[in-house]
Formats: structure tokens, C-alpha cells, sequence
């Protein structure tokens, strides 16, 4: 295997034996189902070529150290055979984190930028730390997990079709636009970190909304929703789907899932499914 060309970019990167060497000085290191990478100095293009080879050769647990921001991580894992490769990111992923991912599943320890999980399908992905705007943009599969905060514009045009239902988990609070143009999906908004008499950040929750709910622990006034969506007591299934998510929140942070349902939640829902039928002729 030793001398293997591997191209990536204007660069290449060498197998020798087991090791994966890049001039810039990023590595990979296979063994058996196992990989681990470092991506320090490597560009996108190249870090994401090399997690390809790696899970092509058979890696399913991949741990990748030393991210600085690099973009794309895990999207060109769909065209890899087989939804099983669990991949481990230490530093901060740059934008566009899983995006179209389809089954796999991306844990991140620290923090994401932008776009995480855009128009996901199916899998994972776990960030401990917070998250930039539009995460979980048009995602229409799979869960997202992020345990503090989130930017603008997250769950925008989030959608399902029938058994299909996209989940996203926050566990602090997010910026203006929440939920905008949300087609379907759950999204469940924690506030952990708030005090009680804080109300969460966001303005303009749910504009042009028509489709899925959104749970909110905590408080929210009135005032914060857009003219498009209105707010209301759960019911009994409602706590039912709060209970099972944010139990599945909670296992990814350990944490305590009763002390997290002790906080009062409430939901947000579309006033209608057709919110711009007037504007259109039919």
C-alpha cells in the first residue's frame, strides 16, 4: 500500500503502511475500524478527502484533532458505503458541519460555526459547545444536539414528509428569526443557563412558519413571536415527545434529564399551513 497517491486539491497526501502524511502536516493513522486524524494545518478540501479514504478503507470510529475551522466536515461521508462511521471532531468546526448528512453520526467537542446540519437527511450530530446562524437549515432528517447556544436564523425551512421528522435539541437560547419559515420538524429550546425571570433571546420567533412545533422551557412573551405562529399549554403527548428528546439530550451531556423537566414548557405552533395563499393565484 506504501506510495498510494491520494489527491487532494493541489496537494497530495501519501499512504505509507498505515499512516496517511500530508506536506502540510496533517496525518492520518488507520488500525482495523479504527482512524484517527490530525488536521492541523490541512486545508477543507484535504482534511475532507482524507476522512473519505479512511472510512473507505473500512474506519467506522474516526477522532480527528486539531479543527480550526475547517469547512464541510462530514459531508462527503454520504458517499461512502454504510451509515456506521461515528466521527469524533476536537476544536471547532467550520461551517456547513454534516451538511446533507445521511447517517452518520459527528460529535463535536467545542464549538460549531455556521449552517450545521444543513438540509441533513439522517444521522447525528452532537456539538458540545454552541453553534453559529441557520443550524439545521432545510434539515429534513436525523437529530441535532447542541448544548449551549445557538445564532440567527436556526431551524429555518426545517420540513418532513410523513414518518420522516426531523429533531433539533438546544440546551441555552437563540438569536432572531428562530423557526423561520419552519415547514416541519420538532425543535425543543431549553434555556439551561437562563435565569428565571430572563426571557430567551430571540425576537421574530416562527415568522412565515407552517408547518411542525417548537417547544420552549422558559420564558417568552408574546411580543417575541412573529405574526405568524401563537403559543399554548402541552398537552400529555407533548410532554411525551419533550420527555423523550430532552432524555436524549441530557444522555449526550450527562446531564439530568428530571432537572430539565422541571422547567415549564409551553409550544409554538403556525396559525395556519398556508400562511402566503393570498399572494399566489391558485
Amino acid at each position: 500500500m506504501a506510495g498510494l497517491a491520494l489527491k487532494a486539491g493541489l496537494r497530495d497526501i501519501f499512504l505509507e503502511g498505515s499512516r496517511h502524511v500530508s506536506e502540510l502536516g496533517g496525518y492520518a493513522t488507520i488500525s482495523g475500524s479504527e482512524a484517527w486524524i490530525d488536521a492541523l494545518n490541512l486545508r477543507h478540501k484535504e482534511l475532507n478527502d482524507l476522512l473519505r479514504e479512511v472510512a473507505s478503507q473500512g474506519a467506522r470510529d474516526i477522532t480527528v484533532r486539531n479543527v480550526f475551522g475547517q469547512r464541510y466536515i462530514g459531508t462527503r461521508l454520504t458517499t461512502v458505503p454504510g451509515s456506521d462511521v461515528n466521527l469524533k471532531i476536537y476544536g471547532t468546526a467550520g461551517n456547513d458541519l454534516g451538511a446533507f448528512l445521511n447517517g452518520q453520526r459527528l460529535t463535536v467537542y467545542g464549538n460549531a460555526q455556521d449552517g450545521v446540519g444543513n438540509t441533513m437527511n439522517d444521522g447525528e450530530i452532537v456539538v458540545h459547545g454552541k453553534a453559529g446562524d441557520v443550524a439545521a437549515m432545510s434539515m429534513r432528517g436525523g437529530k441535532i444536539f447542541i448544548r449551549n447556544n445557538v445564532g440567527y436564523r436556526t431551524a429555518i425551512h426545517m420540513k418532513q414528509y410523513n414518518d420522516k421528522v426531523p429533531v433539533l435539541v438546544i440546551g441555552g437560547t437563540a438569536q432572531d428569526f428562530f423557526g423561520e419559515y419552519m415547514a416541519g420538524g420538532i425543535v425543543i429550546l431549553l434555556g439551561l443557563a437562563l435565569s428565571r425571570d430572563k426571557n430567551h433571546n430571540a425576537s421574530y420567533i416562527g415568522t412565515g412558519m407552517h408547518g411542525g412545533v417548537i417547544f420552549v422551557r422558559g420564558n417568552i412573551e408574546k411580543s417575541q413571536l412573529g405574526k405568524d405562529v401563537g403559543i399554548y399549554e402541552t398537552d400529555d403527548r407533548d410532554l411525551e415527545i419533550i420527555r423523550q428528546y430532552s432524555g436524549e439530550f441530557a444522555q449526550r451531556f450527562d446531564l439530568n434529564t428530571e432537572d430539565i423537566l422541571q422547567g415549564h414548557f409551553r409550544k409554538i405552533l403556525p396559525l395556519s399551513k398556508r400562511p402566503y395563499g393570498s399572494i399566489y393565484a391558485y
